[in-house]
């Protein structure tokens, strides 16, 4: 009879790194077929507009205003799909737009250089949460335009299997969902009683080994942009009020960012495109 190895750890045949392989390849499988629909309309709908050649000239195009922005494709995708097209020949997407500076992240832990990269703002939200929680355990979610739901963006100490599970949450059924809905910070006792969670979304936060869970709405003017939640190993009891606050006080501050980042950093993006796609140079469909 053999051990059982510790979870992570390399086998002598290397059957865990193996199956760790898989996992990560079933997530992005599963990632892309979420937003593949997504992106395919942004093509159709930049194929069109700038009269390329076939859809890979589209995904190009967004994929190099993607990298040179630092702006995840399917957020450069969704702003397509739900924003106002230019003017036809115009040489602006959004003529005469106001560039505000980036509000504060004081209470975030992040240097100068990041203040831009919405990456890093979230990893520092999350340390943020987690040490004001006193707890390991947490995820980051940033909010869809379109749909309502949430996207898990960062994690900490939570399972390959929680991360793929919810790597999409909708409208209910989780403590995050009903934290979006009521622009209110919602803690969860204890998980295996709580009516506000599915079954199945019951049984994922208890097989990562989470008891209870705390979450935050990341707020700007009374929207839910986002949601960081704190994740603990047994059942707790409400938060002490300090806690609270601070919480808060990071959930609007950041909220503020995120919604400065949507519509400074992001529309950047999409005037890169825009400019790029009016150039001579680019291919363009055979008129009939």
């Amino acid at each position: 009879m053999t051990d059982t190895p510790r979870p992570g750890a390399w086998d002598t045949d290397g059957t865990l790194d193996e199956l760790a392989r898989l996992r990560d390849q079933v997530r992005h499988l599963r990632a892309q077929a979420r937003n593949r629909p997504l992106i395919a309309q942004a093509q159709g709908i930049l194929r069109e507009r700038y009269r390329l050649a076939d859809a890979e000239a589209a995904f190009a195009l967004m994929q190099h205003a993607s990298q040179r922005f630092n702006v995840k494709l399917r957020t450069l995708a969704e702003a397509v799909v739900r924003l106002e097209r230019p003017d036809h020949g115009a040489e602006r997407w959004f003529p005469g737009r106001a560039r505000r500076p980036a509000p504060s992240l004081d209470l975030l832990a992040i240097d100068d250089a990041a203040r831009a990269n919405r990456g890093a703002v979230l990893q520092a939200t999350l340390w943020q949460t987690l040490a004001v929680t006193a707890t390991d355990m947490g995820n980051v979610q940033i909010g869809d335009h379109t749909t309502g739901g949430l996207w898990l963006e960062k994690h900490a100490g939570l399972s390959e299997d929680f991360v793929s599970f919810f790597q999409y949450v909708g409208e209910d059924g989780t403590a995050c969902s009903r934290a979006a809905q009521d622009l209110t910070q919602v803690t969860v006792r204890d998980v295996s009683t709580a009516p506000v969670f599915t079954e199945d979304a019951r049984r994922a936060v208890l097989d990562a080994g989470s008891r209870s869970v705390h979450s935050v709405p990341l707020v700007s003017d009374g929207r839910c942009v986002g949601m960081v939640s704190a994740h603990f190993a047994r059942p707790i009891q409400e938060l002490h009020a300090a806690q609270l606050k601070a919480l808060d006080r990071t959930g609007r501050q950041v909220g503020r960012w995120l919604d400065w980042y949507d519509r400074t950093v992001v529309l950047d993006a999409l005037e890169y495109l825009h400019a790029v796609a009016r150039r001579p140079g680019m291919t363009r469909a055979r008129r009939r």
